[in-house]
């Protein structure tokens, strides 16, 4: 009997290391494996706060050229391809707008730059992007390529430390085939289209002769290009309304906030929703944002983000935007942008708040700079080029490179899977939801501060205006 039982034991215990693989206790063979599926969403204990930081216009081609996570098998290369079918080597430039190869030029990164550069999947045309100077910038453009440019790693080690420590993604793609202005709806809702019922996108940035306000506050004679599913272009006025993210949180009583430097700026994403906004006259005659959702929720003091988590005041979700200066923006960039993501990413991780948070760093668009992978292109405004992408949390796989494919919808996904939201059925509803790159069986990593040439009191300190550059 008891030769009987151990045999028995010896059986259960057989059956339970085989149950997630062979399936020899069921009678089945035992050469097929069954399939294992996806990881779950996040367990509502394990994440309770949110944060996008949304830098502004790179590639990985162009801003991630780490020795480090090319060894680790990113995918960046240091050599594109031309429109006369020409290798071209990627060559140095600065990040900021100082140096001996300072970045004083902005190459275009409308959505006809994207239909250059893409070139229906060859990916060869982005010397045939036009060149924007900054004033009174010398030698400009400078000679050869120069679209074909990765930024000087010197400049950028606070960034290489945070993809070479946590999740780096070299799949990130921008939802919409444009710039700023379109991109900036998207991680808010998952679409540009003027309404909930409309079958267009907003391609492009509003139609500005200078730095006027964008949105539901623009002037009355400013149009922003509209795309339908054939390509087609009409324009209208910038001010929109559909679902938001924000709604969601909102019904289920969510915290948020969207830190930004300007209340008119194409980068502030609210002004452009018409029931955040709450203009103070119906559109196009308003001038400020006066709506409760503006105000209880929209902090125009970008660097706010850094004394909220000093005193406890971090909100469940929230966006970060930067000031022009450390956006990295081409020519509008004074090279403080490391510093500036860093500076957020040692708050939170020096803070209570890091052992239930998830920060996802990613750039609004691609900028104008060569990028060698091809978006998968799906309809007359989806998908966008590749842009960087940064995972950092305890539950964040370490020195883990992801190559599933993730798009600004992903965020959106995993916003709604960590609160038990519904979908907006925008570019959210077909997203991944950055399974691949947590592991919430983890014991969760400690956070290791970030080195940087400026810290938080350098931000929190500068009181000189903000700054958005007038994007084309």
């Amino acid at each position: 009997m008891r030769y009987v039982t151990l045999l028995s034991v010896l059986a259960l215990m057989f059956c339970a290391a085989l149950l997630l693989g062979l399936n020899a206790c069921s009678g089945g063979s035992t050469s097929s494996v069954t399939t294992v599926p996806p990881p779950p969403p996040p367990p509502p204990s394990k994440i309770q706060h949110i944060v996008i930081i949304f830098q502004e216009n790179r590639t990985p081609d162009n801003l991630f050229q780490d020795p480090v996570l090319i060894s680790r098998g990113a995918d960046i290369v240091n050599v594109g391809e031309n429109s006369l079918g020409q290798q071209i080597a990627l060559t140095p430039l600065d990040l900021g707008n100082a140096g001996s190869a300072p970045d004083n030029y902005d190459p275009g990164h409308s959505h006809a730059g994207f239909l250059k550069m893409y070139d229906n999947g060859k990916m060869d045309g982005a010397d045939l992007i036009s060149i924007s100077c900054a004033p009174a910038a010398v030698n400009c453009p400078p000679a050869g390529s120069p679209q074909f440019k990765y930024v000087m790693p010197s400049d950028v080690q606070p960034y290489f430390q945070l993809a070479e420590q946590y999740t780096f993604g070299d799949r990130m793609f921008q939802t919409n085939q444009g710039p700023s202005f379109p991109a900036h709806q998207f991680i808010i809702s998952g679409t540009s289209a003027p309404s909930a019922s409309s079958n267009l996108f907003d391609a492009d940035n509003p139609d500005r002769t200078g730095n006027e306000n964008a949105g539901c506050i623009a002037p009355a004679t400013e149009t922003v290009s509209m795309i339908d599913p054939s390509g087609n272009m009409t324009s209208q006025y910038p001010c929109f309304d559909h679902p938001t993210i924000t709604d969601s949180l909102e019904a289920k009583n969510i915290s948020w906030r969207y830190y930004a430097p300007e209340a008119g700026s194409i980068w502030t994403a609210p002004n452009a929703i018409q029931h955040m906004c709450g203009p103070d006259a119906p559109p196009p005659n308003g001038t400020s944002c006066v709506g409760s959702d503006w105000t209880s929720n929209v902090v125009l003091n970008h660097a706010q983000i850094l004394t909220d988590v000093s005193s406890n005041q971090l909100a469940q979700v929230s966006w970060v935007i930067p000031d022009g200066k450390s956006s990295d923006h081409s020519f509008a960039s004074d090279g403080s942008g490391p510093s500036w993501v860093a500076s957020v990413v040692n708050a939170i991780g020096n803070s209570q708040y890091w052992a239930d948070t998830v920060i996802f760093i990613t750039w609004d668009d691609w900028g104008g700079w060569y990028d060698h992978v091809a978006p998968s292109v799906i309809n007359s405004y989806e998908y966008g080029f590749r842009v960087p992408l940064i995972v950092v949390s305890p539950y964040a796989k370490a020195q883990y490179i992801s190559h599933t494919t993730h798009h600004f919808g992903s965020i959106l996904k995993f916003i709604e899977e960590t609160f038990s939201l519904p979908s907006l059925n925008y570019a959210d509803a077909n997203a991944d939801d950055f399974a691949d790159c947590f592991d919430f069986t983890q014991t969760p990593l400690t956070f290791q501060t970030i080195s940087a040439p400026l810290d938080a009191a350098h931000f929190i300190n500068d009181k000189s205006p903000p700054t958005d550059p007038d994007d084309d």
